[in-house]
């Protein structure tokens, strides 16, 4: 049985759909939307990435990246050097009040220099803090998108939120989106030199943000809040990244009294060694309830680097306990644009809305290939009926 039904003929909104948010840049990815429905309206809340302008060399008073140190620093870009011999970059000039993303350019014959991975731009230096350096190729910020039908969007001009500080000198990634008592709850990655971070901000009508700052400690991604609390606390999923032994990057969960200060962390669905997820496991869309407990669309990466997404289901009153998961993806990269792309073979969802009153069936927004915005529908009761019993011998035992 297919359990989900793609939304249109292709990608929802490519990176043509958005307007770049300085003229120095252009838009070359539009992916992975947090999701909500508010009012009549659904609402995505997407990770848009930029890099400078591929059209045009270095304009007149360019400056020159200065890479291997503390601090990121620039000097003048000398005349002689053409578009061909340099590359171009964007960074967060924390020295400027307030903050500001730029675009530095570094010499492509700079000694130790790395441009083999499109997605980064690598650094090899003994004065770099661990003897290289990693800058991602182009910056993200989160945008608002709007529709009225859940299918045609209308993107605003200017982000939502943007690199703030030193902590996303390298952009802000993947949000989702929870209402907790009335107001809506974005937790985002914060990406910096420093670590991988996980930021909290809030909005009530997704025009104005007020941000709370970091909680999560580095390195941890994919935090999702559940919408409600459970046996009085907060509950949360996250994904660490343990850099230790075996690496597993999996699933845990966590609680919380007041959304800051996260304790009682645990491991909850990790990756399975034969499995489509046997690589990694990373919470998706936010948590919701139906009659048989908390569902949980996640992704899954295999041995062929392939992200697909499955669920997870967990007891309503304990969710620290899996009932049931999925034996095989609910949604798999299949169609061109899932398969080619930045990041080539990708499904990630962050984000889901209801399409009915009852919540039996729901739309999951999804980044393709790191690069454009996807939809699918799902009968929820054909997921559950679809998932694999987890006993509690198949439980994680941790005391």
């Amino acid at each position: 049985m297919r359990l989900a039904t793609r939304v249109g003929d292709g990608p929802l909104l490519r990176s043509a759909d958005v307007a770049p948010s300085l003229p120095e840049l252009e838009v070359v990815s539009v992916f992975n939307p947090a999701a909500a429905r508010v009012g009549d309206e659904t609402v995505l809340l997407l990770r848009v990435g930029e890099r400078p302008r591929s059209d045009v060399g270095p304009p007149p008073g360019a400056v020159m990246l200065e890479l291997g140190g503390p601090r990121l620093s620039t000097r003048p870009l000398p005349p002689e050097l053409r578009a061909d011999d340099v590359v171009g970059m964007t960074f967060l000039d924390v020295a400027a009040r307030p903050p500001r993303v730029a675009v530095a350019y570094v010499r492509r014959d700079t000694p130790g220099l790395d441009l083999s991975d499109p997605r980064t731009i690598r650094f090899r230096s003994g004065a770099a803090f661990n003897g290289t350096e990693d800058y991602l190729s182009q910056m993200s910020h989160l945008r608002v998108a709007r529709s009225g039908d859940g299918i045609h969007f209308s993107v605003e001009r200017t982000p939502a939120l943007t690199p703030s500080h030193a902590l996303e000198e390298y952009g802000i990634e993947d949000p989702r989106v929870t209402c907790i008592d009335g107001e809506w709850h974005v937790t985002y990655v914060s990406v910096s030199r420093l670590g991988i971070t996980t930021s909290l901000a809030t909005t009530r009508d997704f025009v104005t943000f007020e941000r709370r700052g970091v909680v999560m400690h580095p390195d941890q991604k994919d935090v999702v809040l559940f919408p409600e609390r459970v046996g009085g606390r907060y509950v949360a999923l996250t994904r660490p990244m343990p850099q230790s032994f075996a690496r597993v990057f999996g699933i845990w969960i966590a609680f919380s009294a007041d959304l800051v200060s996260w304790g009682g962390h645990r491991p909850l669905a990790l990756p399975r060694l034969d499995g489509w997820d046997a690589i990694r496991t990373g919470a998706g869309s936010v948590p919701f309830r139906t009659r048989r407990g908390w569902l949980e669309l996640y992704h899954g990466v295999d041995r062929d680097s392939r992200y697909a997404i499955g669920a997870i289901l967990l007891d309503g009153e304990d969710p620290r306990r899996v009932i049931g998961r999925s034996p095989e993806p609910i949604l798999l990269p299949e169609e061109p644009y899932e398969r080619e792309g930045m990041n080539a073979d990708t499904i990630f969802v962050c984000g889901h809305v209801p399409l009915d009153a009852t919540g039996s069936r729901v739309r999951v927004y999804y980044g393709a290939a790191d690069c454009v915005v996807a939809a699918a529908d799902l009968d929820v009761a054909q997921v559950l009926a679809h998932l694999e019993p987890v006993g509690d011998a198949d439980q994680l035992a941790i005391g």
